[in-house]
């Protein structure tokens, strides 16, 4: 397994929290050091008023749904600052009334001073530049149903833009998997504390533009957390922390020697992309192990690329001998040849990003190791936890740390906010975008990290790297459009990226 690293390395890294640890961090800021929840409130609501009206300075009016909790509280001060502010104002609360209590009544009553009148919930008052939606908070655990269920319909199908307090309602604040329902935001604004399911799953396509605010909360008040998040979004300068320019003497020896195993019979494809992000990505010496049948004109187009036809896997040997890291998987099929080969490699001592079929061969015969990568997609995942795909998106960040615990190593679990987990700790990918959704994208992505690991770097920095560099790539690729966005386009924005030049080449 790679080592943990030493916690106070990543104290400048955006840590990620789940619901009891940001009601926690709420905990020491009231308690500890004396800033009282009303005024958090206030700063909560300050903080989305400001967002809103800098998102959409055209709003004349707005709607606010409040619960009765204190994310309704916040919906009754952002509603109290609209009235101030001149704007037409409706709020409509919803769940129990009598209920209010704490800071929340506090806002309520201030809200009514100021003039305001809460209403009950009526489709025609959803007419309004904006609505805000204050309704649920992260306390959600149970899936919305009745009556919210049509509430969130309406609200999901009006042409208002949707701000969120904290977090949008029906999404779990812990895992990112929608609760039966959930509020589509076009901006969301959250507080204190990044909350984890904020950022993966089925949370990308709800929380819309992401702005968080500390509220004012010391820096020491985190630093009393007593258990500690292990969970971090990827640093967006990794690339150029970690990769640096190379020396004038340098040649390809230096760079490290790939072996890519795959292509069974009638599938090239996978394999030829595979060798390409490696070469694109730095590797030294490329070299590809796949059928007979293709290997004289897979690299037809990329003779850099060194091509063997494989029969048995006894005459992977001199190959295994020469490289220093092996890629296993794209493109391999499960016949009996691709198993053969998976049979007699898996167990090499070989650094290995194991993609593909390799996945699944590996799910039907389970071994655990500490000097690989897994890169399952979730429907892969599934298999190898014996589980449907469903579940695993139901809980990534659970998921991929029993993934991790069953077969050792490195695992990523690929997808809108994808994850890697080394044991100790969770990376999560802000960036990717679903011109992503295309054949190819993951041999891609199993090449990249196979050139980074070649060249010396950890087996968990060269997969966390490696996935933030496919992502950025794409973005860059998506410039162009995300409908019919290849795999292949990835290929000169790796450069661009790894070269860290500010434009791709023309």
């Amino acid at each position: 397994m790679s080592k943990p690293r030493n916690l106070s390395t990543l104290s400048t890294l955006s840590t990620l929290y789940r619901a009891d640890q940001t009601r926690e961090l709420d905990r020491i800021a009231i308690q500890d050091f004396g800033i009282s929840g009303f005024t958090l409130m206030q700063r909560a609501a300050q903080a989305t008023f400001d967002a809103m009206l800098n998102s959409y300075p055209d709003c004349k009016s707005v709607c606010v749904l409040s619960g009765a909790g204190n994310n309704g509280g916040d919906g009754y001060v952002i509603a109290t600052l609209a009235i101030k502010a001149g704007l037409k104002t409706t709020l409509i609360q919803q769940g129990d009334i009598n209920a209010i209590q704490g800071d929340a009544l506090l806002a309520k009553d201030a809200f009514t001073k100021a003039g305001g009148i809460s209403t009950k919930f009526d489709e025609t008052l959803l007419n309004a530049d904006v609505i805000v939606d204050a309704i649920l908070g992260t306390g959600l655990t149970r899936n919305v149903k009745d009556d919210w269920l049509h509430i969130f319909d309406v609200v999901n199908q009006s042409s208002a833009k949707k701000v969120a307090v904290d977090i949008p309602s029906g999404l779990s604040s812990d895992t990112g998997q929608i609760l039966g329902a959930c509020i589509k935001a076009d901006l969301t604004v959250t507080y204190i504390g990044l909350k984890r399911g904020l950022f993966t799953g089925q949370a990308r396509g709800q929380v819309g533009q992401l702005i968080f605010n500390d509220l004012g909360v010391p820096t020491s008040v985190y630093e009393q957390l007593s258990k500690k998040s292990n969970t971090y979004l990827i640093p967006q300068n990794i690339i150029t922390n970690t990769i640096k320019p190379r020396p004038r003497c340098s040649h390809k020896g230096n760079f490290g020697s790939v072996l890519l195993i795959g292509g069974g019979e009638g599938m090239s494809g996978a394999i030829r992309l595979a060798a390409e992000a490696c070469l694109r990505s730095g590797a030294g010496l490329v070299h590809v192990a796949t059928h007979p049948s293709h290997a004289h004109y897979i690299n037809a187009t990329r003779p850099e690329m060194m091509v063997k036809g494989v029969e048995e896997p006894h005459e992977l040997d001199e190959l295994l001998a020469k490289v220093n890291t092996i890629v296993l998987g794209p493109g391999l099929g499960k016949s009996q040849w691709a198993r053969d080969l998976f049979t007699y490699v898996v167990n090499s001592n070989h650094p290995m990003i194991i993609d593909a079929d390799a996945l699944n061969l590996l799910s039907e015969t389970p071994i655990k190791k500490d000097n690989w990568i897994l890169t399952p997609h979730p429907k892969e995942a599934s298999r190898l936890l014996n589980i449907t795909a469903k579940e695993i998106e139901s809980d990534r960040y659970s998921n991929i740390e029993k993934m991790q615990q069953k077969y050792g190593g490195v695992s990523i679990l690929k997808g809108a906010g994808s994850l890697i987990n080394n044991g100790s700790e969770t990376f999560v990918c802000t960036n990717g975008n679903p011109g992503m959704s295309s054949g190819g994208m993951g041999d891609v992505l199993s090449g990249i990290i196979g050139a980074l690991v070649a060249q010396g770097i950890d087996i968990f920095d060269a997969a966390t790297i490696g996935v933030e560099l496919h992502a950025q790539a794409a973005d860059l690729a998506a410039e162009n459009g995300e409908i019919g966005m290849l795999a292949s386009d990835l290929f000169p924005h790796l450069r661009t990226l790894l070269n860290n030049k500010l434009s791709a080449p023309h």
